[in-house]
């Protein structure tokens, strides 16, 4: 594992070229696991992620309620929130494995998951107050 990228973001908009950047680099079947509290900045990140692999990040909103959001775009984007999900059975019950077959996924609380999926980037998000954020990202 290379070392984490840590990365201090002052705005919406610098989590957002974050997250474009890390898609860019990004190929299907790769599990991208976000960490935070709620309302640290996730579904922000993942508004990034969508714009760096062609979809239009205007679409993407939290799927808590929905659980699974699917984005086309030059590379496929489904994400998915944990939230809500209070065992491991429930989330085995998604295929989540299958949902990275020519997508890359962004599961939201991926603390939730009920062993590691492999292939995968770790991003924790830390809220600093205000608009500012911590982001570690681990390869």
């Amino acid at each position: 594992m290379a070392s984490p990228e840590i990365v201090t973001t002052s705005s919406e908009q610098e989590t957002l070229a974050l997250g474009r950047r890390l898609a860019e680099t990004l190929q299907p079947g790769t599990f991208v696991l976000l960490h935070g509290d709620l309302g640290a900045g996730k579904t922000a990140f993942v508004r990034g992620m969508a714009a760096g692999l062609g979809a239009d990040p205007g679409d993407v909103s939290s799927p808590t309620f929905v659980l699974i959001q699917h984005y086309k775009g030059r590379v496929p984007l489904t994400h998915v929130d944990l939230y809500r999900l209070d065992s491991g059975a429930a989330v085995d019950d998604l295929g989540l494995e299958e949902m990275g077959n020519g997508a890359v996924v962004a599961i939201e609380w991926a603390e939730r998951l009920p062993r590691p999926l492999d292939n995968s980037v770790t991003v924790k998000i830390e809220d600093l107050g205000g608009d500012s954020r911590r982001i570690t990202v681990l390869r």
